[in-house]
Order: C-alpha cells, then sequence, then structure tokens
C-alpha cells in the first residue's frame, strides 16, 4: 500500500518512522510547509518531500494518509485528501469544529473511503486488557471514571487550549470504556501561562446508570502523568499509560456473585493488589498497523470518524461550560 503523511513535526515524524517498520507498506512522500523540516525528513526517511500536499499527490497519488497538520488545517487537508481518491488517518481532534468535522464525515462516506480518527490511548495494550476486563465484569457495576493528564505547557502547541488538545484523548477513553455517552458536563478552566487559551481544567460528566466521570487537565505540572482510574463494585482498576501498566486494588468486601439478585455491595475495605503481565508495545505502531488492515479488508476502522467527532463536541462543551460557569448538556 502506498502511503503519505502530511505534516511532518513531532507526530508527523513519528507516522512516517512507523510506516516505514510496517510490512506491506511503501511510504511514496511527505509534505510540509517548513522545508527545514522537509531537509531533515528526507535526510532521516528517504523520501520524496513536497512543500505542497497537492503536489505530492499529484505526483505520488498515495493509497493512503496520515494528516498531522495543526488542528485549524485538517478540514481542508482532510477534504482534498478523501477527494483524490485517499484513505484517511487524521490526528485528534478530527477539525477545529463540530461543522467541520461533520463535512469530513459526510465527504469520506460519499467517496466511499476509509476515515479513522488518531485516538493513540485506545491502543495502549493496558487500556485494551481494561476493557476486555470490563467486559468480562471483572469489576461488577462501574461507579466512576476518573483521568489525570497533567504535565509542562507544550510551546509547539498555540492554535488550541488544553481541552481541546488533551480531553479528547480521555473522553474518547471513557466513552470507549463503559461504552456510553455523557448526559451533561461541567467544567471549570484558568488561563495561567498560554497567551490565548486555557492551560487548566478539571471537568465533571453525568453518563446514565448513576456513572460519573471526573478529568483532570493541565499544562502546568513539571512532572508528565497520564493515568485513567475505574472504580466499582468489586474495586479499583488503575492504568498508567506512560508505562503501559494495569493494577487492580480488590474491594475486600465484594467477594462472591455481585450479579446475583440476593448479594448486595455492603462495605469497602482494602484487599489484594494484582499488577498484571502485558505485552508491552507502541500504541503508535499498533494504532497505524489498524489503520492500515481496515484499509486492505474494507472493514470499519476501530476509531471512526463519528468517534472522533463525539470527542471534539465533548471537548467544545467543557470549554463552554469553563467560560461560561453553567452545566452543559450534551
Amino acid at each position: 500500500m502506498r502511503v503519505a503523511v502530511i505534516g511532518v513535526g513531532s507526530m508527523g515524524s513519528n507516522h512516517l518512522r512507523v510506516y516505514t517498520e510496517l510490512d506491506g507498506v511503501e511510504v511514496v512522500g511527505a509534505s510540509d510547509v517548513s522545508q527545514e523540516r522537509l531537509d531533515s525528513t528526507k535526510e532521516r526517511f528517504g523520501v520524496r518531500t513536497y512543500t505542497d500536499y497537492r503536489d505530492l499527490f499529484e505526483k505520488e497519488k498515495p493509497e493512503a494518509v496520515s494528516i498531522t497538520v495543526p488542528t485549524s488545517d485538517h478540514e481542508e487537508a482532510a477534504t482534498f485528501a478523501l477527494e483524490s481518491g485517499a484513505h484517511v488517518l487524521v490526528e485528534k481532534p478530527i477539525a477545529a469544529t463540530v461543522e467541520e468535522g461533520k463535512r469530513i464525515i459526510e465527504l469520506a462516506k460519499k467517496v466511499k473511503r476509509q476515515l479513522m480518527v488518531g485516538h493513540i490511548i485506545r491502543f495502549n495494550p493496558a487500556i485494551q486488557s481494561l476493557k476486555q476486563r470490563l467486559m468480562n465484569g471483572d469489576l461488577g457495576n462501574i461507579f466512576q471514571v476518573f483521568c489525570r493528564r497533567a504535565g509542562p505547557f507544550p510551546a509547539r502547541i498555540r492554535d488550541v487550549g488544553v481541552v481541546v488538545d488533551l480531553a479528547p484523548h480521555d473522553l474518547d477513553i471513557m466513552r470507549f470504556l463503559t461504552g456510553l455517552d455523557p448526559i451533561r458536563v461541567y467544567a471549570e478552566t484558568e488561563q495561567r501561562i498560554h497567551t490565548e487559551h486555557e492551560d487548566l481544567m478539571f471537568g465533571l460528566l453525568r453518563f446514565p446508570g448513576k456513572l460519573t466521570g471526573a478529568l483532570e487537565l493541565n499544562w502546568l505540572t513539571p512532572k508528565k502523568i497520564r493515568e485513567t482510574l475505574v472504580i466499582g463494585e468489586k474495586g479499583l482498576f488503575h492504568v498508567d499509560d506512560l508505562t503501559q501498566d494495569l493494577y487492580f486494588y480488590e474491594n475486600a468486601q465484594a467477594t462472591g456473585d455481585l450479579w446475583s439478585p440476593l448479594k448486595a455491595l455492603r462495605g469497602v475495605s482494602e484487599g489484594s493488589m494484582t499488577r498484571f503481565e502485558l505485552q508491552r508495545q507502541e500504541p503508535l505502531k499498533a494504532e497505524l498497523q489498524a489503520f492500515v488492515q481496515a484499509v486492505k479488508d474494507g472493514t470499519p476502522v476501530p476509531v471512526s470518524g463519528e468517534d472522533g467527532l463525539e470527542a471534539l463536541r465533548l471537548s467544545l462543551a467543557l470549554v463552554e461550560s469553563g467560560r461560561t460557569h453553567q452545566v452543559i448538556e450534551v
């Protein structure tokens, strides 16, 4: 399969690297507005480079592309790629606005091309394992999902704030793990360092079935933190995204069959802790392998345009809640 990458900044360079490692994939080119980045890309990967992705399509005719340009340029680049006949993986968020995201999705359906959104955290083996364990009922009823994503301020990001940049990751994970969409959200945001947008947020989400979610994001922490916690009847699952570790902290009072109508959860106390043995892998490699395979087989991509659109819609609702100090029904 002939693939190309549009945008070779930090993330785009990683897409290029991984594509060169995949069997059955030929990297036919890369484009970027920066000649300096293109020179570095050509030296590192030996691929043909273009300052205008339109020239890349005309001369190389890629079958599939990764779009890793700034969010404000997603719709333009995705539209051109789809209309040129390519299947598209666009990095999250899918677009700058919900309306732009909808147009990309509608166009992909019209031209009958695959559209996948790059929500890389789904492909963390710890998250994949946790999803399976939740489906197996290992936690019983889920009470709450809590995600924390914090770290230093990324000087490279100027076009969006911390919510639109980071929240789509965790909102997608909450939907993925629970199989539910929130019904309302509330957020408190602050702007401390970023010149135009918020760089701190604490958000609350209400899901159907008495399930709550909480989300802490900031660009103000000198230590990088990436974690997901799921609390339920039988205990607590804890994922460390950075180390790809999954832990389970048992509720010692939740033994027996909690699904039985005669069994009720009567308390919570500390039980044993288990660290699961997982086969580690690079999430980006798993993500791009899944994209390429879906294109080859004509099967649905694991993260659809609709998934990406919902993550964006919820992120923008959190931004709006932080601005207005109001609960937003979603």
